[in-house]
C-alpha cells in the first residue's frame, strides 16, 4: 500500500502565527509576551558512533534494597522558557546503534524495595514553557536498531518490592506548559528495530512485583496545566521491521504480581488544561508490532497478565472549552499481535489480558460550562491484528479470568460539561 502524502510540515516555522495566536488564546497570558523578541535555539545532533551502556550487580544480600539505573541516548536536548518566549528549531540524526542493558543479581535477600531501570532511546527532545510562549520546529531521524533490556536473576531469593522497568524509543518528543503557550511542529521518522526486553525471576516476593517493558518507535507527549494553550502539528513514521516489548517473570511464590508488555508503532499522547488543544496528526506504520508478557507463580495471590499492540495510538484530552482533533493514521506491512499468558499451580486471582489494535484514537472534551469538539478521523488498517490470552492454573484458584481483543480500527470521542 502506497505511504500517504505527509506534507503538513512542508514550510517554514512562520506558517504557525504562534504568537499572534497562542499569546491571544491563553486566559492569563504574560505581559511580558509581546515586550521582548523570543529568545532563538538552533539545534544540530547527528550520532554516527554506537552508543552502549551496561550495569550488573551482584548481590547476596541488602537490608534496604538494591537501585540500578541503566541509560543509554544517541542524541538529546531541552529547550525551556520560564517567564519568557523562545523557539527552537531541532534537527536529530542517529545512526548508530543504541544498547542499553541493565542487571541485577540476587543471591539470598533484595530487601525492602528493589528497583531496576533500563532506557535506550535515539533521538530525545524536551520542550517546556510556563509563563511564556515556545514555539518548535523539530525533526527526528532514527535509522539504526535502538534495544533495552533488564533483568532480575534471584531463582533463589526472596524481596518485599521488586520493580523492572524497561524503556525503549527510536524517536520522543516531550513538550510540558504551565499557564504557557505552545505551538509546534514535529517530524519523526524510524526505520530500524526498537526493542523493550527482560524479566525477573524470584523465588519469593511478599508485597509487589511490577516487571513491565514499553516500546514505542516513535512517540510524542504533550502536557499542559494551569490554564496553557497548544497547537500541535505531528507527522510520525515507522518503517522498521519490527517494533516490540516483551516481559517474562517466574516466581515460586507471588503476593501482587503484574507483568506489562506495552508497545506501539507510533504514539501521541496529548493533555491540556486550558482554553484550546489543537492537534493535527499524521501516523504511518509498517512495522511488525508485537506486545509479549509471559507470567507465572507457583504460588500466587493476585497475578496480572497484560500485553498491548498498536500500529498507532493518538490521546488527545482536554479539560477546556476547545478541542480541535484532525486525526490520519495508516497502518499496513507487518501486522499487528498481542500476546499474554499466565501459569500457576495454586492461588487466588489472575487476570491475562491481550489487547491488539491497527490504529486507535480517543479525544475528550470537558468544560464546566461548555465543552465543544471539532475531529476530523482518518483510519486505514491494511494488516492482520491478532490477540492470544492463555492461563494455566494446575490446582485451584478463586477467581480466573481471562480477555482477548483484537481491532482494526478503534475511535471514540467524547464530550463532557458537567452539570452546576
Amino acid at each position: 500500500m502506497r505511504r500517504p502524502a505527509m506534507t503538513r510540515l512542508a514550510g517554514t516555522l512562520s506558517a504557525i502565527p504562534i504568537f499572534a495566536t497562542l499569546s491571544a488564546v491563553a486566559t492569563s497570558a504574560p505581559a511580558f509576551a509581546q515586550a521582548t523578541s523570543p529568545s532563538q535555539v538552533l539545534n544540530s545532533q547527528v550520532n554516527l558512533g554506537e552508543i552502549f551502556s551496561e550495569q550488573t550487580l551482584n548481590v547476596q544480600t541488602a537490608s534496604d534494597g538494591v537501585t540500578a539505573s541503566t541509560t543509554a541516548q544517541a542524541n538529546g536536548v531541552s529547550v525551556g522558557v520560564t517567564n519568557a518566549d523562545g523557539a527552537a528549531t531541532s534537527n536529530q540524526t542517529n545512526q548508530g546503534a543504541v544498547y542499553a542493558h541493565g542487571v541485577v543479581d540476587i543471591g539470598a535477600n533484595a530487601g525492602a524495595a528493589t528497583a531496576l531501570r533500563t532506557t535506550a532511546v535515539g533521538n530525545s527532545a524536551a520542550l517546556s514553557a510556563a509563563n511564556g510562549t515556545i514555539s518548535a520546529f523539530g525533526v527526528q531521524t532514527n535509522a539504526t536498531g535502538v534495544t533495552a533490556r533488564g533483568q532480575i536473576e534471584a531463582a533463589d531469593a526472596e524481596g518485599r518490592d521488586v520493580t523492572v522497568s524497561t524503556l525503549a524509543m527510536g524517536n520522543s518528543t516531550g513538550l510540558t506548559l504551565d499557564n504557557g503557550s505552545a505551538g509546534a511542529r514535529i517530524s519523526q521518522s524510524t526505520t530500524a528495530n526498537v526493542l523493550a526486553d527482560g524479566g525477573a525471576i524470584v523465588g519469593s516476593v511478599t508485597g509487589t512485583a511490577a516487571v513491565t517493558a514499553t516500546t514505542a518507535g516513535n512517540n510524542i507527549a504533550m502536557s499542559g496545566a494551569n490554564q496553557s494553550a497548544a497547537r500541535l502539528i505531528t507527522d510520525q513514521a515507522n518503517t522498521a521491521d519490527v517494533t516490540q516489548a516483551s516481559k517474562f517473570t517466574a516466581y515460586g511464590s507471588s503476593y501482587l504480581s503484574a507483568t506489562t508488555a506495552t508497545v506501539t508503532g507510533n504514539t501521541l499522547s496529548a493533555q491540556n488544561e486550558g482554553p484550546l488543544l489543537d492537534v493535527t496528526s499524521n501516523q504511518w506504520n509498517t512495522s511488525y508490532v508485537r506486545g509479549q508478557a509471559e507470567g507465572s507463580s507457583y504460588l500466587f495471590g493476585a497475578a496480572q497478565t497484560q500485553a498491548y499492540a498498536a500500529g498507532n495510538s493518538s490521546q488527545v484530552n482536554t479539560v477546556g472549552p476547545e478541542l480541535a482533533l484532525d486525526n490520519l493514521q495508516t497502518n499496513t506491512g507487518g501486522g499487528v499481535e498481542a500476546t499474554a499468558s499466565f501459569t500457576g499451580q495454586d492461588g487466588y486471582d489472575s487476570v491475562t489480558t491481550a489487547t491488539a489494535m491497527g490504529n486507535a484514537v480517543t479525544g475528550y472534551a470537558c468544560a464546566r460550562c461548555n465543552g465543544r469538539m471539532s475531529v476530523t478521523n482518518t483510519q486505514t488498517n491494511g494488516a492482520d491484528v491478532g490477540a492470544s490470552s492463555s492461563t494455566t492454573i494446575a490446582a485451584g484458584g478463586r477467581q480466573v479470568t481471562g480477555v482477548s481483543t483484537a481491532i482494526g480500527n478503534n475511535a471514540s470521542f467524547t464530550v463532557s460539561s458537567p452539570g452546576n
